[in-house]
């Protein structure tokens, strides 16, 4: 029996350690962390958008990935391609803003 109960107990561990390790992020996959944060991030930079007067929050796309902000889209001038690239960065959490706005 106690070599029965050791096995079940080391691979408990195993799996454990299993579960875990599926959790983590690696350079080209966010943990499971990572996601919730990088959705939370960006529902807020949509919202300072839809706020905004001066950003068009329908033309312009929000992607997070590990605390980088992407913004693709179209703006109508200068001006709101880099007010929409202040209100994103100003969030908290955001690591960085790569902004692929393009003019129209």
């Amino acid at each position: 029996m106690p070599t029965r109960s050791r096995m079940a107990r080391l691979l408990m561990i195993g799996l454990t350690a299993s579960a875990l390790a599926a959790c983590a992020g690696t350079p080209t996959r966010e943990s499971t962390g990572e996601y919730i944060d990088g959705t939370l991030i960006t529902s807020k930079v949509k919202a300072k958008f839809v706020e905004s007067e001066d950003v068009s929050a329908a033309a312009v796309n929000v992607e997070t990935f590990k605390g980088v902000v992407q913004l693709s889209g179209f703006a109508h001038s200068e001006s709101e391609r880099r007010k929409a690239e202040q209100l994103a960065a100003a969030i908290a959490g955001v690591k960085q803003v790569k902004n692929d706005i393009r003019l129209r």
